[in-house]
């Protein structure tokens, strides 16, 4: 019985321990906290700089956003500037070919050349058509003279015959061989301009402002009637030729500027005009073909050229 009585109060020691022994930490820990430690002041030189790397709250939404925080572009329907892709390209290319067949004496241009108008391309061998022109000043000069002595024997024969000393048909055959000298002197000189012609004709000539884009003659060739010798493509005025999308056609109109830049003179702009709106959109691609005309003076763009366009447009046509 005292064992047992023991025992009871043994046990119930050791429970009070444990319970006393499960609530002390927490007091402990509370009471054993560490104080926060103060931070320290930031030096004079630094305060400034932190006051602007923290910005102060505030409820105005930041420029370019809405109050909601859409944001707002460049690109929006109000904008009246558009932009757009083209070529340029040449209003005029000339096949030059020869007018009377002969053989290639010289070449004054190769390709690449830039050329005037009238300015000399090549020559044919000349030397057998100057003889022409020689032989055909030679023939005028002897109709000349036959014409000049039957028009003398005419006037002779026109006198007499008027005081009845020669008889009427001795003046007609005066008369008909005076208007046939006449017509010798006529049909002479239209083989000598035929012959000073073919001599002129014998130096191609260019007949526009613009670069030789391809040269087929050599000298010592043969050229025939009518041979093409060059392809002159003109370069002042250019044409750039681009598509906007057909929202664009009511605000498009001849005469508004145009901007243009290439990839060969970066950070250039070049100035152009609208001169021609396309009347029909493509129903695959919505779109309707302008073209613009550029003066391009002094050559330095080329037909061929990839161009990014900006074209100011009115404003918006409303419903």
């Amino acid at each position: 019985m005292k064992r047992a009585t023991l025992f009871l109060l043994l046990s119930l020691t050791l429970i009070i321990a444990a319970a006393a022994g499960g609530c002390g930490p927490d007091k402990d820990a509370s009471a054993n906290k560490p104080e926060a430690t103060p931070t320290p002041d930031l030096p004079a030189d630094v305060k400034d700089v932190a006051a602007v790397a923290t910005p102060a709250p505030s409820d105005t939404p930041a420029p370019g956003q809405t109050g909601t925080g859409a944001n707002v572009s460049e690109g929006n329907s109000d904008n009246n500037t558009v932009n757009a892709t083209g070529e340029l390209v040449s209003p005029v290319t000339s096949e030059v070919a020869v007018r009377t067949p002969g053989r290639v004496g010289k070449v004054f241009v190769d390709e690449g050349d830039r050329v005037r108008r009238g300015q000399p391309l090549l020559t044919l061998e000349t030397q057998y058509l100057a003889l022409d022109l020689k032989r055909a000043d030679a023939e005028v000069a002897r109709a000349r003279a036959m014409a000049a002595d039957a028009e003398r024997d005419f006037k002779r024969k026109e006198d007499l015959v008027a005081k009845g000393s020669v008889a009427r048909a001795a003046y007609d055959r005066s008369q008909s061989n005076y208007q046939a000298a006449q017509a010798g002197v006529a049909s002479a000189e239209a083989e000598r301009d035929l012959a000073r012609q073919k001599l002129a004709d014998a130096v191609l000539h260019s007949p526009i402002n613009g670069v030789v884009a391809e040269r087929k003659a050599a000298a010592g060739e043969r050229m025939g009637d009518a041979t093409v010798a060059f392809v002159l493509v003109q370069t002042s005025p250019l044409k750039l030729r681009f598509q906007l999308p057909e929202r664009y056609l009511a605000r498009v109109r001849r005469g508004q500027a145009v901007r243009a830049t290439v990839d060969p003179y970066p950070g250039e702009t070049f100035t152009g005009r609208v001169s021609v709106i396309g009347g029909v959109v493509d129903p695959q691609t919505r779109t309707v073909a302008v073209e613009t005309e550029f003066p391009n003076s002094d050559g330095r763009l080329s037909p061929g050229l990839f161009a990014r366009v900006e074209i100011d447009l009115g404003p918006s046509v409303e419903g």
